[in-house]
Formats: structure tokens, C-alpha cells, sequence
């Protein structure tokens, strides 16, 4: 009998993308969200190939939720965080995590759409988008994949931003429904989830 591997829909997936000066504002983000939300993260982040990152031990300084490094077929579950490991790019399917090696020969880095985009198919209402500060225009198309499949969409207000490109360009492109401060994210997602009457899952 083949083995069908079954996920159950019934938490939001939250994917946030960032890229540079967005370590600040994913610290002020997780620090708002309790350890019993009911609520997946999976952090989309753009870190130079060679680099050895400590971004996980940073980001559970502010935060009381297991953060790790992604793992390739991992089963996403609420009240975790999921980071997308160097030199890989990442895509979900029913509920498990897809990672791939990025290719050396290309240069432009375009993770927060992939991983928007299949969590868009994937997940559709259930899936929410986070833009946070960064360079660039990653994130926008994925922005459009997510709004287009009945989920919703929150950006960093720029004003708030090291770095304006991808919040400008997800916020020109894709009409978000929030468009707030790191801090003011987090409260308008609660708020959200528990306006669909998601109960908290204790871990």
C-alpha cells in the first residue's frame, strides 16, 4: 500500500519574507506572538551563500516557540518557527517542506516568491504573506500568488524599513491588507486568526 503523507489544514501558515536590514523588525515581530498561537512561521530570508548564520539563536532570543533551521520533508507544525537554510531554496507541499540547492550560476535571489507561490497552492485561504524590509522586489509576485488564491497579505509600512524596495514593491503591486509597523503586524495577526476562530494550540 503506498504511503500518502496527510496534512491537516486546519492552522495558518505564515510565511514571512525579508532580506536585508530585516533582522531587527522579525525580532519585534516574534516578540508579540505568544508560544500558543495556533500559528506555523516559516521565515524566508536572503543570507549570502558563504555566510554562516546564527540567525536562529538570535531570533530565539525573542521568542519562546522552537526556531530551527528548515529540514528537507519536514512536516510544518503551529507554534514552530522554520528558517530557510543557507544556499537552499524551499517550497511547501501538503504541508511539508521541499528544499532544493540553489543553483551557483544564479545570481538573483528569488526565494520569498518560490515559497509564496507554492504556499499560495498549497494552502490558499490558510496561507498568509509577511514583507518585511529588504532590497530588491522579491516577495511581489508571490504577494499576487497568495492574494489570488484567498490569502491574505500584510507588509512592513516602508517608514518603518531599513531598506523600502520589497515592502514599496509588494505594496504598489499587490494592494496588502495591512501595511503597519513589525510590532503592529503581529497584533493585526492575531487578531485576524482569531477573528476566524482559531483557538490557540498549546504546544
Amino acid at each position: 500500500m503506498p504511503f500518502f503523507m496527510v496534512h491537516d489544514p486546519k492552522f495558518y501558515i505564515v510565511a514571512i519574507g525579508v532580506s536585508a536590514g530585516g533582522q531587527e523588525p522579525l525580532w519585534s515581530f516574534f516578540s508579540q506572538i505568544p508560544s500558543n498561537c495556533g500559528i506555523a512561521f516559516i521565515v524566508i530570508q536572503h543570507l549570502h551563500r558563504d555566510y554562516i548564520s546564527i540567525a536562529d539563536q538570535l531570533l530565539a532570543k525573542h521568542t519562546t516557540m522552537p526556531v530551527g533551521w528548515a529540514t528537507n520533508h519536514q512536516e510544518v507544525k503551529p507554534n514552530c518557527i522554520y528558517l530557510l537554510p543557507i544556499n537552499k531554496m524551499m517550497t511547501i507541499e501538503d504541508g511539508y517542506l521541499q528544499l532544493q540547492d540553489r543553483r551557483a550560476e544564479v545570481q538573483s535571489n528569488w526565494a520569498v516568491d518560490i515559497f509564496f507561490r507554492s504556499l499560495a497552492r498549497g494552502e490558499q485561504a490558510q496561507a498568509i504573506g509577511i514583507v518585511l524590509s529588504g532590497a530588491g522586489s522579491d516577495g511581489t509576485l508571490g504577494c499576487i500568488a497568495i492574494h489570488n488564491d484567498q490569502g491574505m497579505v500584510m507588509v512592513q509600512e516602508p517608514k518603518t524599513a531599513q531598506f523600502t524596495g520589497m515592502p514599496n514593491s509588494a505594496i504598489l503591486y499587490d494592494h496588502p491588507a495591512e501595511i503597519l509597523s513589525p510590532k503592529q503586524l503581529a497584533n493585526a495577526l492575531l487578531d485576524f486568526v482569531s477573528s476566524k476562530g482559531i483557538k490557540s494550540l498549546k504546544p
